[in-house]
């Protein structure tokens, strides 16, 4: 995409703009400060390169960011500014495709290989082809469509015929250009289709951020990939940090000729993509020379794909040609020119000893199977979740049975099936109870779901883990009331619900082993604090079901305080952004509920805050940056650092760890300090970096 040449100049202007030795942002230098911004997305985001940090990046973007909202008629759709989201989604209107996004036909073995080509040297009457050989991503897939070098939509696969526009989410993917030169080739309209993938490391931090929530992780990156792209709040998108690889031009629109010429190769095309500023498999494709050196080449691959930094689940073959593509043509299910190679999943067989009941905080009941231990993937299993009464009769799992098992994603184990045809005859049919394993209660399975529950509100399993949410980082953030503490006094009967934890006193905690003064000062401190907490983390802290952090906050800044909400019907809630006739029904149903109320009162009664904080931004320039101060600051005091933050729309971390961008340093810095030095991710700066960060 850029030459020596241009990147010895951006690389200059960008050391120009960050020390401002450039003067300032005028009508006539604007677009080449969006050049540098852009170049340095590319450096980033496609070549995994980056030529300046994040806080030099951030410099110059904020300056291009202040030129246009002072000059607004100069902002333009491709600004890099743009790229930020902008509130939450209504819906996602149907588009078609300009061309019918067909599967591809699979093999598994040399044999299915050599028998795809066979196939294509007859219907092209040719002895020997060529073929580009790239990785099958294992993600979620889409197609972007540009008019006249802007990005016009981003489409899901849909029904292959019709996808959802998804394109303010599309907008989210840095590696995906909001503009691409295709005018140098004379194209005026361009479809690309490719996959959006969350790579290993972001999908880690993403399952540990759902397990901090008390969620349950995803099975595998392509799962979170989908479940992203089709949120409808594209600022959170923006924070999970997807890619695209781009891998196929499905329909182009000439205009007038230029000197560019359009490439007649399948590879030749990734090559153009490439140079255009797109993540295309360039680095990782092969031209083969025959199926010999496809199947080669495909094994090759498959003995480094634990090596790739994102899952792929196999190879794609084409032929290279893409006049021969044509004469080849399709099926009405995928094209007789490509194929997939499907690589062998990580599976083993184990015995299924036993099924256990979880109650979660909202009484859902989840079978878990205990099995015997196997080896998958380099890792021991014993326990899969099975996930409901269907899951069980669906697979026709037994006690006792033989099963095949594997770790969909290298993450999530799951039961592949049961292995009927080893059936010794002794074997159990499991009974799903239909009594409560903790309480007792009769379940009930509500109307169209799967899952049995229990919905006696006092239920000691619901009680103790509706606590451990309520204590949780994002709910009321009560440090020191992990969940182990929370147990431990559940069981003691030091606590008995929600309201309770805040009669905890010094006198209660003395006598436990671990607990020394500083301990019981810290803990009491932190409850204390959380009284003060804002009336979202409360309402999130509740465990009302579907409703999540964003739509607390969207609650909470509908109300004047907590028992407003109680006061509104289904048809009042459904008029506010976000809640559908579900959510509705779930906050309607909680309110109803006279223990739910009484519990707020006695809440209330203790000093937690009820009513909104509607209080307005600085600005949003720290949005979706999380940050922790160690160490003492001489400017400032830890409160108005982090109230800073919270101003500007950053968020504030108790602890190190990977969901940590900042961690700004003082004096007689301690052990987060070392521990962030350990962690690539987490950028560390001074009193005075920080200042000057927030201008």
């Amino acid at each position: 995409m850029f030459n020596a040449q241009q990147v010895r100049a951006l690389q200059a202007s960008s050391k120009q703009w960050i020390s401002s030795a450039a003067g300032e942002i005028t009508t006539e230098n604007i677009e080449a400060v969006r050049n540098v911004l852009r170049f340095h997305e590319h450096r980033y985001y496609v070549e995994n390169d980056p030529l300046i940090s994040d806080y030099e990046y951030d410099i110059i973007y904020k300056k291009l960011q202040q030129f246009e909202e002072d000059n607004q008629e100069l902002i333009t759709d491709d600004s890099p500014t743009q790229r930020v989201g902008k509130g939450l989604i209504k819906n996602f209107p149907k588009v078609q495709h300009l061309v019918p996004m067909l599967s591809l036909d699979n093999s598994y073995n040399a044999d299915d290989l050599n028998d795809f080509d066979r196939k294509v040297r007859e219907l092209s009457g040719l002895t020997a082809i060529e073929y580009c050989v790239e990785p099958k991503f294992d993600g979620a897939s889409i197609s972007l469509v540009y008019d006249k070098d802007k990005l016009l939509r981003g489409i899901t696969r849909g029904d292959g015929e019709t996808g959802d526009d998804i394109t303010p989410n599309v907008l989210q993917i840095r590696s995906v250009p909001v503009k691409a030169l295709f005018c140098e080739y004379g194209i005026e309209q361009i479809e690309i289709r490719g996959e959006v993938m969350m790579n290993k490391s972001n999908f880690a931090k993403y399952n540990e951020s759902l397990m901090e929530e008390g969620l349950p992780p995803l099975a595998n990156p392509r799962n979170a990939a989908a479940g992203t792209l089709r949120m409808k709040d594209s600022a959170v998108v923006s924070k999970r940090n997807l890619e695209a690889f781009l891998y196929h031009i499905s329909f182009i629109t000439m205009g007038k000729i230029t000197a560019q010429k359009i490439p007649d190769t399948h590879s030749g095309l990734l090559e153009m993509l490439w140079s255009l500023g797109f993540k295309s498999p360039k680095k990782e494709m092969k031209v083969a020379q025959g199926i010999a050196d496809v199947i080669a080449y495909v094994n090759e691959f498959e003995t480094k794909r634990d090596t790739l930094p994102y899952e792929i689940d196999g190879m794609v073959i084409k032929v290279n040609n893409l006049e021969l593509q044509d004469k080849l043509g399709m099926t009405s299910h995928h094209p007789r020119w490509a194929i997939a190679f499907k690589f062998k999943a990580r599976q083993a067989t184990s015995t299924l000893l036993d099924i256990e009941y979880q109650v979660g905080r909202t009484g859902a009941v989840t079978p878990v199977a205990k099995i015997a231990a196997a080896q998958v993937g380099g890792v021991t299993v014993t326990s899969i979740s099975v996930h409901n009464e269907d899951y069980i009769k669906e697979k026709d799992l037994r006690i006792g049975d033989h099963i095949l098992i594997e770790r969909s994603g290298d993450v999530i184990p799951q039961i592949v099936k049961s292995l009927p045809e080893l059936r010794a005859g002794d074997e159990k049919e499991i009974e799903f109870p239909r009594q409560c394993p903790v309480c007792n209660d009769d379940l009930v399975r509500p109307e169209a779901e799967a899952v049995w529950r229990c919905v006696n509100i006092n239920c000691e399993a619901q009680v103790a883990e509706r606590i451990i949410h309520f204590v949780s980082k994002d709910a009321m953030d009560i440090k020191s009331m992990g969940e182990a503490n929370v147990r431990k006094f559940f069981a003691m009967g030091l606590i008995k619900d929600i309201p309770s934890i805040y009669d905890l006193e010094a006198v209660h905690l003395k006598t436990l082993e671990g607990f020394g003064q500083k301990s019981i000062d810290n803990l009491l401190e932190a409850l204390e604090a959380s009284k003060l907490q804002p009336l979202h983390r409360l309402i999130y802290g509740l465990g009302i079901r579907y409703v999540g952090e964003t739509t607390a906050k969207m609650l909470a800044q509908a109300v004047t305080n907590i028992f407003d909400l109680a006061k509104m019907n289904t048809e009042q809630l459904l008029q506010l952004d976000d809640v559908g006739v579900k959510v509705a029904d779930s906050i309607t149903k909680f309110f109803l509920n006279e223990d739910n109320v009484d519990m707020l009162h006695r809440l209330e009664a203790a000093g937690v805050q009820i009513k909104s904080q509607k209080k307005a931004l600085t600005s949003a320039t720290l949005s979706g940056q999380t940050f922790l101060f160690t160490g003492t600051l001489n400017k400032l005091k830890r409160k108005e650092a982090e109230e800073m933050v919270e101003a500007n729309g950053g968020k504030i971390l108790s602890a190190v760890s990977s969901n940590l961008n900042y961690l700004i340093v003082g004096d007689d810095a301690g052990s987060k300090l070392e521990k962030a030095k350990k962690l690539v991710s987490v950028k560390i700066m001074s009193e005075d970096d920080f200042l000057a960060m927030i201008g």
